[in-house]
């Protein structure tokens, strides 16, 4: 009903949908009719458990049993249009689901108007009287305690706006009083801030603009379809647009257009004696969805959420963390083509050759602990530490082109007819290509056409065509001839050293004088994060002198989207592992849990041992927030995000004989709400012959797994 999977939040709609009883009642049958019809024919099942085939024959029935009195022909009717509208659920989700758009309540309004015009003619049904003599009915439901609630409600001397926001909020549940709205308001606040306040501005802007332009404000309380406003507003300001200044925006402009098509539509429908129910917030979210999917010019906001998660809050938190960590995901990852540490001897915009339309490039070389690129006197080619020299794949690719047969020149002499040496040009895809120059001559491992892969060695490093020295030159270039101009194009995944640091480096481009090196890999730390689906993870969490047993089910889907799945506390962990890169991606669940911590201590691992190395990512934004100033975040995250927080690993140590191998790591994870550091926790990860021991945290908590009991299936 308000896009949400919170059920305390649906406990308090369902408690106010029986305010009237016979509405309530209704209601009920008809989510049960829908729901069981689509079980009993075989339809999804996931939409079932969801609520998406049901919440459209809810509003049937929730409006049926306001308009009529329940008998024999009414319960008959109602069984008929449940599954009518289940039906209309389903032609909506084929023909605007193709397009990647909801079908919201379009359902309902066909229903309902379709037994309201109907109904007319059946005379057997009785029109209800219920809410004529309300005094009275509340007398006979609760005595003189709910008569005095309800003329204490009555009676609040509350602004006209805010008295008719809250009747609209009651109005979409078909219960047309103050206290209802209320209700629905608590739990709206409840179930997202987020929410709550796009109700809040939708709504005040159509009050406010019908002010302005003389409209009548008895429009919004004519069957209080202001609520139109409200679910326009929570739908594009933090459902399907990620909520921020311009989805506000978007909202506030899109109120005239709500505006005029209650007006018009209410015109039209009036002559039938039907109301034009929640028609303009179909219209007007559906529309502006659809056309949002014409822009060309890449424009990102207002941005449409990729990934629903139900609640505005976590599409806002987990976009952002998603678009910090990887940003740079529209780029095929590209790394270093070699193996150890290489240092950089010329950069884009060089000193030497790297100029004009060939500036994007880099010229590596291997230096000694003295800075020396050669042993002896360095007359000789052999003489220099990275002549001959395996040259592998930056990534996966086909060889797309070499060039060979071209002598290596003596030290200090150039061939400036040949300049690019022996060179092989890697086509990775579509306008994006490698180029390796200066090779060895006769080195090559590979031939023009073959398929290789990441690390596969391709030729060695040599001294031919323009280069005075034995180095190699790298560059990224969208066509695919020798000679080609150079592309600024980022390279992925290989380590930094700096000031006796080891810092790895995601989607960057290296600088002159860096030392680099891609990352190592190593199948015992590799292996500790290695998991399968099916797989189960056992283990204990240790909470000072409280001990817990967990156990964790690895899950995948068709989208091989992978998960811990911890049944206990009902939390999910996804993460993504590949080519010995482990990270976790989005957590939902029980922050108390073992799993939220193991993985806010994984966060990101590499699967290769440098001591000192260090990594960087940033963590959800709120993740380790106090719950009131969390609330307070929320409320402020459409305009600005107050709050930060950081994840680091460090590599410490690592000792490993014949029969032994321990690892160990240290990771931290703070958060900062305005620039101020409000909590700071670090844990130590123990990885032994392949598989994580422990995790021991500065909290004295500690997570403990077992392995004598892990059965794959």
């Amino acid at each position: 009903m308000f896009f949400s999977g919170n059920r305390r939040f649906a406990l308090i709609l369902l408690f106010v949908s029986f305010f009237d009883f016979n509405a309530g009642f209704s209601g009920l049958l008809a989510v049960i009719v829908a729901n069981g019809s689509a079980w009993v024919m075989g339809f999804n099942r996931t939409n079932i458990r969801l609520g998406y085939y049901g919440f459209n024959a809810l509003l049937v029935g929730l409006g049926f049993g306001v308009y009529y009195q329940p008998g024999l022909a009414f319960f008959m009717v109602l069984f008929f249009v449940s599954v009518f509208t289940l039906f209309l659920c389903l032609f909506f989700e084929g023909m605007i689901g193709k397009y990647g758009l909801p079908y919201l309540s379009l359902a309902f309004m066909i229903g309902i108007w379709t037994v309201s015009l109907a109904g007319r003619q059946f005379g057997m049904l009785e029109i209800s009287e219920r809410g004529i003599y309300m005094m009275n009915e509340m007398q006979q439901l609760g005595g003189p305690h709910a008569l005095g609630v309800y003329e204490w409600f009555n009676n609040l001397a509350l602004p006209e706006p805010i008295t008719i926001y809250f009747r609209s909020l009651g109005a979409i549940f078909f219960q047309y009083h103050l206290f209802a709205g209320l209700l629905i308001a608590i739990g709206l606040l409840y179930y997202s801030r987020i929410s709550f306040l796009m109700s809040l501005i939708g709504f005040f802007s159509a009050y406010i603009f019908y002010g302005l332009t003389g409209a009548s404000i008895e429009e919004l309380s004519y069957y209080y379809i202001g609520f139109n406003f409200i679910l326009t507003a929570i739908a594009l300001g933090g459902i399907f647009l990620i909520p921020n200044r311009t989805a506000v925006l978007s909202v506030i402009l899109l109120v005239p257009v709500i505006a005029m098509m209650i007006t018009s539509t209410a015109f039209f429908f009036s002559q039938f004696q039907l109301s034009v129910y929640s028609l303009p917030f179909n219209v007007v979210v559906l529309m502006f969805l659809y056309v949002l999917r014409f822009r060309t010019r890449g424009v990102k906001n207002p941005q449409i959420v990729s990934v629903q998660h139900f609640s505005p809050e976590r599409n806002l938190y987990a976009h952002r963390n998603y678009d910090q960590r990887f940003h740079n995901g529209l780029y095929f990852s590209i790394s270093l083509p070699f193996w150890g540490e290489w240092v950089i001897t010329q950069g884009h915009d060089g000193e030497h050759t790297h100029k004009n339309d060939w500036k994007h490039a880099w010229d590596f070389e291997i230096r000694d602990d003295e800075g020396n690129t050669f042993q002896g006197a360095g007359n000789q080619l052999s003489d220099y530490y990275c002549y001959g020299k395996p040259v592998v794949a930056p990534s996966d690719a086909m060889v797309y082109d070499i060039l060979d047969g071209i002598e290596d020149n003596d030290i200090g002499d150039m061939n400036l007819e040949q300049n690019w040496g022996n060179t092989i040009i890697l086509k990775h895809g579509e306008g994006i290509f490698t180029k390796l120059c200066h090779l060895q001559n006769a080195s090559f491992k590979v031939y023009i056409g073959q398929q290789v892969q990441k690390g596969q060695v391709l030729a060695a490093a040599g001294n031919s065509g323009r280069s005075p020295v034995p180095h190699l030159h790298m560059q990224i270039q969208t066509t695919p001839y020798i000679g080609s101009k150079t592309l600024e194009y980022p390279l992925s995944d290989f380590v930094v050293y700096e000031k006796n640091e080891a810092l790895l480096q995601t989607y960057t481009i290296p600088k002159i004088s860096q030392t680099v090196s891609s990352l190592p890999y190593s199948k015992e730390l590799a292996g500790a994060f290695h998991f399968v689906p099916g797989q189960i993870v056992k283990g204990r969490w240790i909470d000072k002198e409280i001990t817990k047993d967990f156990s964790w089910e690895l899950k995948s889907d068709s989208l091989n989207n992978q998960w811990f799945y911890c049944s206990k506390t009902n939390s999910k962990a996804y993460f993504h592992h590949q080519k010995g890169i482990f990270y976790f991606t989005y957590f939902e669940g029980d922050k108390n849990s073992a799993l939220f911590w193991f993985y806010l201590s994984s966060f990101k691992i590499v699967g290769g041992f440098i001591k000192g190395l260090r990594l960087e990512e940033q963590l959800p934004d709120n993740i380790l927030l106090p719950k009131w100033i969390n609330l307070i975040q929320d409320l402020c995250a459409p305009f600005f995000i107050f709050s930060k927080a950081s994840y680091q690993l460090r590599y410490t140590a690592q000792k490993s004989d014949i029969t032994d191998s321990v690892s160990t790591l240290v990771s931290s994870f703070e958060q900062y709400a305005f620039r101020r550091k409000l909590k700071s926790i670090s844990s130590t990860i123990t990885v032994q012959n392949s598989n994580v021991q422990n995790i021991s945290f500065s909290t004295g908590c500690k997570i403990q797994f077992i392995y004598d009991e892990y059965p794959i299936s």
